[in-house]
């Protein structure tokens, strides 16, 4: 796996399937560090790392989704070809659920083998409605929004040189946010979980829920207790979900 692209966080690599995990809105690949250590061992679990941030950060970030999504494709079709009996699944948040969507979507058409399963996190099925994000994107009104999903500490947010590392990502992050728009297509053959906090305020579990009519496979639906990061304070229910999906490959069939 590129290493420009692609984090580690476990100290040794899982001989099932690998797992690629999409970050949210202004987020980078170490939001998945906690989960990665938590996740069956024998998963090697992997999280993308935009543009924009971090390591990344004198990179420009990408200001709409449909680069974004042939680049990561391009570099994951790689990495399925140099492993092709390695089975995959992608994970993805808010944003990264979109992205990992899209990504799949991209694959099946370029032939390449599909993702065992989908889990498409905190964001509701790309028909359901537009995104929140409109306007000039001004500081101000990203940092309300930030505030509002309550995912980010209030110290952080309240310390220049952290804003002006992040500011940049999320500015672009929520213009191709705003940009995008869904314009149909086949549901994919591939199984889907989809995840979701009963008290998220941007998502409606019914939004979520719309998320079976895009497979023509599996579909589960699990909602926990928690805004749109509830996933912080679900971490084990979160790995159990991912094994569960999985069953043939992580040692639960």
């Amino acid at each position: 796996m590129n290493s420009t692209w692609f984090r580690r966080f476990t100290r040794t690599v899982g001989d099932g399937p690998r797992l690629v995990c999409f970050p949210h809105a202004g987020g980078a690949a170490t939001a998945y560090a906690r989960l990665a250590r938590t996740l069956p061992a024998d998963l090697d679990v992997v999280a993308v790392q935009y543009p924009g941030r971090q390591d990344r950060y004198r990179e420009e970030p990408f200001t709409a989704l449909a680069p974004l999504v042939e680049a990561v494709a391009g570099e994951l079709a790689r990495g399925v070809a140099a492993e092709p009996d390695r089975p995959y699944a992608l994970f993805g948040h808010s944003m990264g659920a979109l992205v990992a969507f899209e990504t799949a979507r991209l694959l099946a058409r370029d032939g390449v083998p599909a993702p065992e399963r989908l889990f498409l996190s905190g964001r509701g099925a790309p028909e359901t409605r537009p995104s929140p994000f409109t306007g000039t994107f001004d500081d101000a009104d990203v940092l309300a929004e930030v505030r509002r999903l309550n995912g980010t500490a209030p110290s952080m947010l309240d310390n220049p040189e952290v804003l002006e590392m992040v500011l940049p990502a999320l500015r672009a992050d929520y213009r191709a946010l705003s940009a995008y728009r869904w314009e149909g297509g086949e549901p994919l053959p591939v199984p889907v979980t989809a995840l979701i906090g009963d008290g998220d305020p941007m998502v409606p579990v019914a939004d979520a829920e719309a998320w079976r009519a895009h497979t023509t496979g599996a579909f589960d639906l699990k909602v926990f207790t928690g805004g749109h990061f509830y996933l912080d304070d679900h971490l084990a229910g979160v790995a159990g979900a991912v094994a569960d999906g999985l069953p043939a490959l992580t040692g639960r069939a």
